[in-house]
């Protein structure tokens, strides 16, 4: 009696995902990143900004699938915009208040 043994064999490269949220305050050797519709939820300007920002260079940040420009074509969100106004403001308070407190009478 004979027998016949086959395989069949699928080359397999390693792969690790992670979410914008997750990648912050990594910077990765080379990322590939989605710009595609979530879900559920949304994209914004800081998540976008987020992936395409933790890679070693543009060389090294590849685009899995085409993507819809509308995402970088939102505007801010108020109060975003309105709590960077403020942090600017309290930045040129210091450095005025720095500067004052440093002269030599």
């Amino acid at each position: 009696m004979t027998h016949t043994v086959s395989r069949r064999q699928l080359p397999i490269t390693a792969a690790y995902a992670c979410t914008d949220y997750r990648s912050q305050g990594q910077t990765l050797p080379a990322v590939v990143v989605d710009i595609g519709s979530p879900p559920s939820g949304g994209l914004s300007l800081f998540n976008l900004y987020v992936a395409l920002s933790h890679s070693r260079g543009r060389e090294t940040i590849h685009l899995l699938r085409d993507f819809d420009e509308k995402y970088f074509k939102v505007p801010q969100v108020h109060e975003l915009t309105a709590e960077d106004e403020r942090l600017e403001n309290l930045c040129q308070k210091t450095l005025l208040w720095w500067e004052r407190t440093t002269v030599d009478p």
